[in-house]
């Protein structure tokens, strides 16, 4: 489990030639499908005159990434995955990247045609800015109104960030890997007596 991980923070492109193939790169931050399709739709209607678009994209899940390559019409293997190799050698999650290429009228090979969609892509993830986004677990505290202060002074100590605080209930969030122990703390300084669970 983390509580960090690295994405690019804005959207940023490159421009490689390879045989008169012209190939832009286009890297876009994307935390969900529904921004993938958006991105996607967008890169399709203003590069609609390109031969090809194939794509990748590699979002945070756990336990394990979701990931997706579209060669879009090139040969299997050539491209989709070049560019998501070039997005995990990098440890970058939420990411979408596509490569555009207008076919200069030169047959580049299946090996030409992964190094060309490989090397745009990494260009174009140098030119991005990269950031980290931190996870945080949303968690809804209960307890008798007299513990409010030892649950508040818990709250505090282990990190956690409080959104709001009403009678006998404190709304906070934590980073996931200081979940198990506040739990621990919260039974062991209540005596039991308060509680807490994930909140949407």
């Amino acid at each position: 489990m983390t509580d960090a991980y690295l994405t690019v923070t804005s959207s940023a492109s490159a421009r490689i030639t390879r045989e008169r193939s012209r190939f832009v790169a286009l890297v876009f931050p994307a935390p969900t499908r529904e921004e993938v399709v958006e991105a996607l739709s967008r890169v399709r209607h203003k590069y609609h005159d390109a031969a090809h678009r194939p794509s990748a994209y590699r979002l945070f899940a756990l336990p394990a990434p979701i990931t997706h390559t579209d060669d879009d019409g090139e040969p299997a293997g050539s491209s989709g995955r070049p560019i998501l190799r070039e997005v995990e050698a990098r440890d970058l999650y939420d990411v979408l990247a596509v490569v555009v290429r207008y076919f200069g009228g030169t047959k580049l090979g299946l090996g030409g045609l992964a190094r060309a969609y490989a090397d745009a892509t990494r260009e174009a993830l140098a030119a991005a800015q990269i950031g980290t986004t931190e996870r945080r677990l949303r968690l809804r505290i209960t307890c008798p109104p007299d513990l409010l202060p030892v649950v508040l002074a818990l709250v505090g100590h282990h990190g956690l960030k409080v959104e709001r605080t009403a009678y006998g209930e404190v709304v906070a969030s934590v980073a996931p890997t200081r979940l198990r122990r506040f739990r621990e703390a919260l039974t062991e300084g209540t005596g039991a007596r308060a509680h807490c669970e994930e909140a949407s």
